[in-house]
């Protein structure tokens, strides 16, 4: 079983300053819609240390932090314990951000491979999700077009194993008071800014490590 003991040991910040499937859409947005709406989800004179419109515990900010010896740089580990996602850098460093993960038993721990990237993606709920939550998705059954109101948000990292799209996804999400919670129906959330700012340093074909949200282990504050 994959344990938070395993990967990250945390210090003090260096920094100074869903399940889903994807829609088959004719229509994507224009990069002047993408731009505008990057600028709406991002706060004036963002900082990621700092800005916190959000209201997030301080801890959920993002923050660079030591790694432990020997993990990949590239790769991501989601500790479901603490609610942190960390991505490993060069150098010994991990940036570190909140997150919220699924509901119960719906979070699937595992070790997925990052196959896709899409930057403001279509979102459609699966068969089971409808079945399970008629009242929230049955509305939305043909699914959501792109926008701040999108369930996946501004970007969405698509979770498979092997060539199998496990319809898991690291993603933005249009409520961020849920961060550091249980809140999805299987994927990991992170406020939009921030994962504005992990985007473009995750490559495809990275590993993402979900670990268990059964470790007994105590999560620093």
């Amino acid at each position: 079983m994959l344990t938070r003991r395993h990967f990250i040991q945390t210090t003090a910040a260096l920094f100074s300053a869903s399940i889903s499937s994807p829609l088959l859409a004719d229509t994507w947005p224009t990069e002047a819609e993408k731009g505008a709406w990057d600028a709406q989800v991002t706060p004036p004179g963002y900082n990621p240390a700092t800005s916190n419109p959000w209201g997030l515990h301080p801890r959920f900010l993002p923050q660079r932090v030591v790694a432990k010896d020997g993990l990949v740089a590239g790769d991501i580990h989601v500790d479901a314990v603490a609610r942190y996602l960390y991505h490993i850098e060069e150098g010994g460093t991990a940036m570190r951000y909140g997150v919220a993960i699924a509901r119960g038993k719906l979070y699937e721990p595992g070790v997925y491979t990052i196959k896709r990237k899409v930057r403001w993606p279509h979102w459609q709920p699966t068969q089971n999700m409808i079945d399970r939550d008629p009242e929230l998705y049955a509305d939305i059954a043909d699914g959501m077009e792109p926008g701040p109101d999108n369930a996946l948000g501004s970007r969405a990292l698509y979770l498979f194993v092997g060539d199998r799209d496990t319809y898991l996804r690291i993603h933005g999400t249009p409520h961020p008071s849920s961060i550091g919670g249980r809140a999805s129906s299987g994927c990991v959330r992170m406020v939009m800014a921030h994962i504005n700012d992990l985007y473009p340093n995750v490559e495809i074909g990275s590993t993402a490590f979900l670990y268990s949200a059964e470790d007994s282990v105590t999560p620093r504050s």
